[in-house]
């Protein structure tokens, strides 16, 4: 079923992901690095200042929160039982926990932020998301608020519940709203090419050269239900090869004014994109 949105084009539009990697330490449960959330959200308060024309839309991942929890319950492969269902909830309580302390930094740095649980309105069939009425997320976005989505559990019609991460639901939101950009900002400086050396990063990826360099992509060292780096990187050249012109970086967040310099057009880190037409060389 087509989402419900009103379908059209939204000039500047950037989503933002914050990954759970750099707002908690994944290897400990249940740990925020609330100083990071805060600097994070000042940095975003002052590129919105910077570019008042910026439409964004912020995700973050759940890190050592919801992706703990989901790997006790094997929420992700789908939920059945009783003691499934319990975990669903579990996993449900920990994604919101953490999102809690994410719109708590944003409204801190005055950003007029407005969470939308994925749970609360997301069907999936076996992860594929079949409805999700939109238009709020819209609305909230041509209102010049600051609309926060996150990686959460939610009811799937073939195998009872799963998880779907943000970038899926990015996937999902780049039909509707055409975003130019979508950035990744976690702890790595970008995609290595020479994992777990770490010495070399990937500058560019390319539906064309993705197939040469995938062996090189790491799956996640830490309790990662979603899968890593490895199915970040696949999931974002599947997004380019469908959105044509849109642009993907995956860099750090970890570094001052690096998320500030990437929202007002100052990328840095691995860059994912269809090649430019020869028309356009």
């Amino acid at each position: 079923m087509p989402p419900h949105g009103s379908n059209k084009q939204t000039p500047d539009t950037v989503f933002l992901k914050l990954g759970g990697s750099l707002i908690t330490d994944k290897s400990q449960p249940r740990s925020p690095r609330k100083g990071v959330l805060a600097r994070l959200a000042q940095e975003i308060a002052a590129a919105r200042k910077e570019k008042p024309d910026l439409n964004l839309v912020l995700g973050h991942g759940s890190g050592s929160f919801g992706h703990t929890s989901g790997q006790k319950y094997h929420t992700r492969d789908g939920v059945h039982s009783l003691q499934e269902w319990q975990g669903f909830t579990k996993v449900w309580f920990d994604a919101a926990d953490l999102n809690h302390l994410v719109m708590e930094a944003l409204h801190d740095a005055n950003i007029p932020a407005l969470s939308f649980p994925p749970s609360a309105s997301v069907t999936t069939q076996t992860r594929e998301i079949t409805h999700w009425n939109t238009t709020p997320l819209e609305q909230a976005l041509e209102k010049k608020l600051l609309p926060v989505v996150y990686g959460d559990v939610v009811f799937d019609e073939e195998i009872g519940g799963t998880i779907l991460s943000t970038e899926e639901i990015f996937a999902f939101l780049t039909r509707t709203l055409k975003p130019q950009t979508i950035l990744l900002a976690g702890q790595d400086p970008g995609v290595w090419a020479n994992y777990p050396q770490c010495t070399e990063i990937i500058s560019e990826i390319t539906p064309q050269t993705y197939p040469s360099l995938r062996s090189n992509f790491q799956e996640a060292t830490t309790t990662d239900v979603t899968g890593g780096m490895a199915s970040k990187v696949k999931e974002m050249v599947n997004l380019v090869q469908s959105a044509g012109e849109l642009k993907v970086w995956i860099f750090s967040g970890r570094k001052e004014d690096h998320l500030f310099q990437a929202l007002i057009g100052q990328q840095q880190g691995t860059h994912i994109h269809n090649p430019p037409s020869p028309e356009a060389r």
